[in-house]
């Protein structure tokens, strides 16, 4: 039950902390268009990008996939820059697609972001109870996931609802900040033939920057310093 726990923990903090701010603007980006009315769209979304990273996460841990980490971390901001300028340019009304091009960038993008720690977990534990370790995991990141996409709508209906923020505003403002994180995230981590990502912040090349925080603070990772993805690029 400890050992479900942590992992319930480290999947929680794996979305919720300053590490995983990217993580966070990418599900903002992926509900920010939605109001309390469209639950269904949005319980639509959150599956779908439930499936999208369970199948990449399946495929890692069995073996049949992997992709160096330094191209993980690069691919993450571009979901985030995709699912905000799809925000920003979609079509609404008569002339909307039936069925919206965000649910297949939902899916698409999870599995990239399932690729973020599914290497993690085998690090960690080999095969012996991967399985319990993982279905902790999964449930700690869905709660999380949960928490954000609650809060996201709560402030929809703050300023769009309440405060008659007219909705087409919120949405691109937020979206176009959000793009030019996303931009600016995507220049910093782009990869570097001969620049190694693990030499500051990983102790193993397979260890995603947003989980090596996570990690020191429940001391899977001992003798290394806790440090934000930020403060490792400033040092690379």
């Amino acid at each position: 039950m400890q050992d479900f726990n942590l992992y319930f923990r480290l999947g929680m903090e794996h979305i919720l902390t300053w590490d995983a701010l990217d993580h966070i603007l990418f599900v903002t980006a992926l509900c920010l268009r939605y109001g309390w009315k469209d639950w269904k769209k949005v319980a639509i979304l959150v599956t779908a990008f439930t499936i999208g990273h369970s199948i990449t996460l399946v495929l890692s841990v069995s073996g049949n996939l992997f992709v160096p980490v330094k191209w993980i971390e690069f691919l993450i901001p571009l979901t985030i820059a995709g699912t905000a300028v799809n925000n920003i340019f979609h079509k609404e009304g008569k002339n909307a697609p039936r069925l919206p091009l965000i649910y297949f960038f939902a899916l698409f993008f999870g599995m990239i972001h399932g690729l973020a720690y599914a290497n993690l977990l085998l690090d960690l534990e080999g095969k012996e109870g991967l399985t319990l370790h993982l279905l902790a995991f999964n449930l700690g990141i869905e709660v999380a996931q949960l928490l954000v996409v609650a809060v996201v709508l709560v402030l929809s209906f703050i300023f769009v609802d309440l405060l008659k923020v007219p909705g087409r505003w919120w949405v691109s403002i937020l979206s176009s900040l959000i793009l030019l994180f996303s931009l600016k995230w995507a220049v910093e981590r782009f990869p570097q033939k001969d620049v190694s990502l693990s030499s500051t912040a990983y102790t193993n090349e397979k260890t995603p920057l947003c989980m090596s925080g996570a990690l020191c603070r429940n001391g899977l990772l001992p003798g290394h310093q806790e440090q934000s993805r930020f403060e490792s690029r400033e040092q690379v």
